[in-house]
């Protein structure tokens, strides 16, 4: 029990590695804000897991990509806890696809979740955390943002953005709260599998561990990271890929699928 009674917001929890975060964070003892963008009856699904094995959670609603709405899901928290303790900054969006292909809208899309997202839901929770004993903040970045992948262009920018706003906070935030994030790799995901119906298998192949990431394999790190055992930890990127980037090969991305993209609220 790691984090015991400790208050995590999780956003874009519904599905995924958000999910799983969520559900395995409870299991070490926090008290869980599931956020949610669209997805209500996902989101209820993650409570349910969670309130089934014995945890707490509540359903925070709203869109992290606008400023007024990631401040509520912030205060809501608070609002139902009393207190926010440590921040996931989980939502994300994807528009994977060549490079001039991307449009004004596209951009803005996984700029204003990626970027702007985690910015200003960064920015009401420290608020708060500073009121009290400090906090800390667990950023999802991907592997994307270091080995550079074909068709991620717009993807690997906002996640590179990430880590460097993950190394910026860690140093203006400190001694009181810390800051660091994580790297998936390939990951076993409903999203990507509609990209590719062989998702696994294709991807598992060129992994060193010869499978993908499941997104249970995240919450080993993020729980460490949120908890006193990490309390001289800040500022670090933590790579989950199997030793993927190590080789840095990739399946033949020309066969997959990227249309669904815009039309994933």
């Amino acid at each position: 029990m790691l984090l015991r009674d400790q208050v995590v917001l999780v956003t874009g929890a519904s599905v995924g590695i958000g999910r799983s975060l969520a559900v395995g964070l409870a299991a070490e003892g926090a008290i869980v804000g599931v956020n949610f963008k669209n997805s209500r009856e996902d989101a209820k699904e993650t409570c349910r897991l969670i309130e089934q094995a014995g945890g707490v959670a509540r359903l925070v609603p709203g869109d992290i990509s606008k400023k007024e709405e990631a401040e509520r899901v912030v205060e809501e928290t608070v609002q139902s806890f009393g207190r926010i303790n440590a921040l996931i900054n989980n939502a994300a969006r994807t528009r994977f696809g060549p490079f001039c292909e991307v449009t004004e809208e596209d951009w803005l899309d996984v700029a204003n979740t990626n970027l702007k997202g985690t910015f200003f839901t960064s920015v009401a929770a420290v608020r708060f955390m500073s009121q009290r004993d400090g906090g800390s903040i667990v950023n999802v970045s991907s592997c994307a943002a270091r080995l550079m992948v074909r068709f991620h262009s717009l993807y690997a920018m906002s996640k590179g953005g990430i880590e460097t706003l993950t190394q910026q906070l860690a140093v203006e935030l400190a001694p009181l709260i810390r800051v660091n994030c994580i790297a998936p790799g390939p990951t076993s995901t409903a999203r990507n599998r509609r990209y590719d119906v062989h998702y696994d298998g294709n991807w598992g192949r060129v992994i060193p561990m010869k499978r993908v990431a499941a997104p249970e394999d995240m919450v080993g790190a993020v729980a460490f990271l949120v908890s006193p055992r990490a309390s001289f930890i800040t500022g670090q990127v933590v790579r989950i890929d199997g030793g993927w980037t190590l080789k840095g090969h990739t399946p033949d991305l020309e066969k997959e699928d990227f249309s669904s993209d815009r039309s994933l609220g």
